[in-house]
């Protein structure tokens, strides 16, 4: 059937009502598909957004989306779109694309700007950890935050760095009071950091939770950021309190700092001596840090060297002693440079829950979240009998059928929380209600983000287009490969009917040489290779050539080609008479064999590029006169006049 532009006049008045009334008119129907004009502006306009098109051509593009349609309509006739390769590209596509819609923006970019601000300034901590049992019962954390609360009491009127040393969980305290050192944004807990910053210097703050349990801290001092600085360093491992080598080991510092001195080279000293294996490897050098990221007596060392080469003395910290030498130092850098970076380092900081917890607030707000308190209590009541982690939670869980949330028109029960949530269990030592929490609260999120991506292309217009096109852009290259490209390449017989058809089109200018160049290692290889190629077939040359000339050693070598003048010198001197031309020392002899094409290719494979590419034009040209009258299409010429163009 030939398409059909449907005349104004020719509307009957109910389709004239209908278009009045609809918001999103249906442009033209192809194979009883209903294209919306929507569907057409989105892709006109977003080929067109640099001026490509000429947007007076709007019906001549018409006839390119029209055949653009009716071959995906032949990719799902011959269910292109059911095979598997089709249903895992697309579902992949969609994953990705629907990220950037399944989360809160306007927080990310909240959280992120703030992150940066942060970078700007350092705040210089110490303190005092206390760790929450292993039991990880209610009890237990009530008592752990009791003992912080006490401490952090008494923090208001004892000596910090004695009272870390006295009572602070962290194994470190012992040697370094309590003293962190320098930290900026995403180097520490998010709530770690938030207390840091809103801390006054020279105040303690109150006891706040991470996962390692309840911190007090002290600010003892705020700066602007110093940047970050590339060293290179040399190490020697020296972090056991009872060892008795210390003396050997200070000396051995000691010997390099003197060699170092003296003019030897830094890196190869590093590379030979140095006990951190991963910076040895690479003569001591170390990754760009900046502030929180290294122990702290390393890092003021570092960062108190000022010129390129500068190296310092020994330096003692906790695990041993370095030599430090500065390769650069550079300021803190701007926003954009920054982002990408900031961006990674935020989805592996507690900002990301954050996000994704407010992101999971505006669904439930807006698909009408249900909690039954009750029914999540009873959890949360069996994980202080039981640990999450024991078979006997498991077992009693079973008992535990209430629903627990719902929303929309689903509903989810405590067992289809357990159910998910108990892989996660095995081997989990810590504290069992926030576990619980976790878990709970990353399981209705999920459930309202698998939700929320079902309806992503009733909600997105750009989302539904993008996914469209790319459904379409897939078949369509499917099915262009499999009918065209694909087609002209391997149809040795189309090509040559094709070439012999339209052989005047690929008439030369010059004229050129279609044969071989057969360079010899002897004179007897030569004699033996002219006999070859003048008794064997030409395609069977090369094979006879190599089967009976060339064994454990290549004796004859073979360049196939077509040549006009100035392409080879061999054929240049020999053929066309022009040049010189110095044998090769290998291959000091030679021959030519094959013909002279003056104006005209012999076959279609002296000019396979050009011919295939014209031979996919044509099989292109045939394809979608048929595909016209196969499948019926109509375009509303009055609803193409609506188009909106940009």
């Amino acid at each position: 059937m030939k398409k059909v532009f449907v005349s104004v006049f020719g509307l009957c008045l109910a389709a004239v009502s209908a278009l009045a009334q609809s918001s999103d008119p249906t442009l033209m129907k192809i194979n009883g598909k209903e294209i919306p004009i929507s569907e057409f502006e989105y892709i006109y306009n977003k080929n067109n957004s640099n001026n490509v098109l000429d947007k007076k051509s709007l019906e001549e593009y018409v006839d390119l989306f029209v055949n653009f349609k009716l071959k995906v309509e032949e990719a799902i006739a011959q269910g292109l779109d059911t095979t598997q390769s089709f249903r895992s590209e697309l579902a992949l596509y969609r994953n990705q694309l629907a990220e950037q819609y399944l989360t809160d923006s306007s927080m990310s970019s909240s959280l992120l700007k703030n992150a940066y601000d942060r970078k700007k300034e350092e705040v210089e901590v110490s303190h005092i950890l206390v760790k929450i049992a292993d039991t990880g019962t209610a009890a237990d954390t009530l008592a752990a935050y009791n003992k912080a609360l006490g401490i952090y009491k008494r923090a208001q009127r004892e000596d910090f760095g004695k009272l870390a040393r006295e009572t602070s969980d962290d194994q470190y305290a012992e040697k370094t009071g309590g003293y962190v050192g320098w930290i900026n944004a995403l180097r520490t807990p998010y709530s770690f950091e938030n207390a840091a910053y809103s801390t006054p210097v020279g105040s303690v703050s109150n006891p706040i939770r991470t996962f390692l349990g309840y911190h007090i801290i002290k600010v003892t001092g705020k700066r602007a950021s110093q940047g970050e600085v590339h060293v290179k360093h040399i190490f020697i491992l020296d972090n056991d309190p009872n060892s008795k080598n210390k003396a050997e080991l200070k000396a051995r510092i000691d010997s390099l700092y003197q060699r170092v001195k003296a003019g030897d080279d830094f890196g190869e000293l590093a590379k030979k001596h140095s006990q951190d294996p991963g910076s040895a490897r690479q003569n001591g050098d170390l990754p760009w840090f900046g502030s929180g990221q290294m122990i702290p007596e390393f890092e003021k060392a570092a960062f108190s060297l000022n010129n390129p080469g500068d190296y310092s003395e020994p330096v003692r910290s906790a695990v041993g002693w370095h030599i430090i030498q500065l390769l650069e130092k550079r300021p803190l850098a701007g926003f954009d440079e920054m982002k990408a970076d900031l961006e990674n380092q935020m989805k592996q900081n507690e900002r990301n829950k954050l996000i994704n917890q407010s992101f999971t607030d505006k669904l439930k707000k807006e698909y009408n979240y249900q909690e039954y308190a009750p029914a999540l209590a009873e959890i949360y009541q069996l994980s202080e009998k039981y640990a999450p982690s024991d078979s006997l939670f498991a077992v009693e869980s079973k008992k535990l059928q209430k629903p627990l949330f719902s929303f929309a028109d689903k509903t989810f029960t405590q067992n289809d929380f357990i159910s998910n949530m108990l892989p996660a269990a095995a081997g989990f030592r810590g504290v069992r209600s926030d576990f619980i929490r976790d878990q709970y609260n990353a399981f209705a999120g999920n459930q309202l983000s698998t939700y929320e991506q079902t309806q992503l292309d009733r909600k997105y217009p750009e989302f539904h287009y993008l996914m469209q096109e790319y459904h379409d852009g897939i078949l369509l290259f499917d099915i262009s490969n499999r009918e065209v490209w694909d087609k002209a390449s391997k149809d040795n017989e189309g090509l040559t009917k094709y070439f012999e058809t339209n052989k005047s089109n690929y008439a030369w200018q010059k004229p050129h040489y279609k044969g071989r160049i057969i360079y010899c290692k002897d004179i007897p290889t030569l004699k033996a290779a002219r006999l070859i190629v003048k008794r064997a077939n030409n395609d069977s040359i090369d094979k006879y050539l190599n089967k009976r000339l060339n064994d454990s050693i290549q004796y004859v070598k073979v360049e196939k080609g077509l040549w006009v003048e100035g392409e080879n010198k061999v054929i240049d001197v020999n053929i066309f008479k022009k040049g010189t031309y110095e044998a090769e020392k290998e291959y000091p002899y030679y021959f030519i064999a094959g013909k002279m094409l003056k104006t005209m290719p012999e076959d279609f494979t002296d000019v396979r590029g050009i011919i295939t590419a014209d031979y996919q034009d044509y099989l292109e040209k045939e394809w979608i006169n048929s595909l016209r009258q196969k499948y019926a299409f109509t375009v509303d010429e009055k609803v193409l006049k609506t188009v909106k163009k940009n």
